[in-house]
């Protein structure tokens, strides 16, 4: 697929953006234990009454994982929805600290589960062990471990989904991409779908290094036939029969942004909030575009969203949340309630 000029403009000046941004602090990576050869529930904590903790021992990533679960309305057994974070991976999953997720699904009949980690690991399988980032074996945790552990816990009827934003929303596409069937349905927010064009390589090196990772331990060297193989716009076809949401905004700020700006505790992170939120959103906007224009020249039904206002920030990834929700309440076979 040919990539335009101006996708590529785009994506330059994200680059440039995020690049000039502060750096998170480095952490050191997650700790390997070598005696973690088993997958299974290590502990559950009772969070609040519609939600719990769980730590989960991961024989793939030789740690334990924690995950939030948000217990939907109604008896069980309900649909399960997977909700994937940004590239930041905080301790706790940024849905449930800044966006409103454990508010948004108090009242909806569904389960929603949240990993905390990942950061920058593009939620898949690397190929080697990063100095910076650890080891990553996000696909098979969120895929393989992961599921019946939870599913089993929660009594879920079999019904799944999942959705991401930004880094999750590239994730969850190509998860529900790699696993046909996997997912009655797939939301992405401000994301981007390919990888082996310049484009898509470019924004997923920005991604990993963002956060201090290699993006050859991600899926080897450019030339390596992975980067085609996670790449969503190249596979498309599989996707058939899956319902498809996708949005992302134009990159100008709404009100919400405004206030976020303004309450910024600096004047450089005022500054990271409104150009680097402006940048990134415009260069997801181009990637939905030609992820949904994949889709078209394909004739797979997708609903897709450009609100004419939104930035790269949590506000605006909150407010896209309903909408995203009428398509996979549909596909779930749920009430369509906001």
């Amino acid at each position: 697929m040919l990539i335009t000029v101006a996708a590529m403009a785009v994506a330059s000046a994200t680059a440039a953006t995020v690049l000039a941004e502060p750096m998170p602090p480095p952490t050191p990576p997650p700790a390997v234990d070598p005696a973690m050869t088993r997958t299974g529930l290590i502990s559950l904590e009772q969070v609040a009454p519609q939600r719990e903790r769980l730590s989960i021992a991961s024989a793939a990533m030789r740690r334990s994982i924690t995950v939030d679960v948000l217990r939907g309305s109604g008896a069980a057994p309900r649909p399960v929805l997977y909700l994937l974070d940004g590239v930041d991976g905080d301790a706790t999953s940024a849905w449930l600290t800044k966006g409103r997720a454990a508010e948004f699904f108090a009242d909806k009949p569904v389960d929603v589960v949240l990993t905390a980690g990942g950061t920058g690991s593009m939620y898949s399988d690397w190929v080697r062990h990063d100095t910076g980032l650890g080891l990553n074996r996000w696909e098979t945790f969120l895929t393989t471990e992961l599921p019946p552990i939870v599913e089993s816990l929660l009594r879920s009827d079999g019904r799944r989904a999942i959705a991401g934003v930004s880094m999750g929303a590239q994730a969850a596409i190509m998860l529900a991409q790699r696993h046909p069937g996997w997912y009655r349905a797939v939301a992405g927010m401000s994301g981007c779908y390919s990888t082996a064009d310049p484009l898509g390589h470019a924004v997923t090196t920005i991604t990993v290094a963002s956060r201090g990772g290699d993006v050859d331990n991600l899926w080897g060297p450019p030339t390596s036939p992975e980067w085609a193989a996670h790449d969503s716009l190249l596979h498309a076809e599989v996707l058939r029969g899956t319902a498809i949401y996708l949005s992302a905004a134009t990159g100008l700020p709404t009100g919400a942004d405004l206030v976020a700006v303004a309450n910024s505790p600096t004047i450089v992170d005022a500054l990271a909030t409104a150009g680097g939120g402006a940048a990134l959103e415009a260069g997801a906007r181009s990637c939905t575009e030609l992820f949904a224009a994949r889709l078209a020249a394909l004739r797979i039904p997708a609903v897709v969203e450009y609100p004419a206002d939104g930035m790269h920030t949590w506000p605006d990834f909150e407010a896209q949340l309903p909408r995203a929700w009428q398509v996979l309440a549909q596909a779930l076979d749920l009430p369509k309630s906001k």
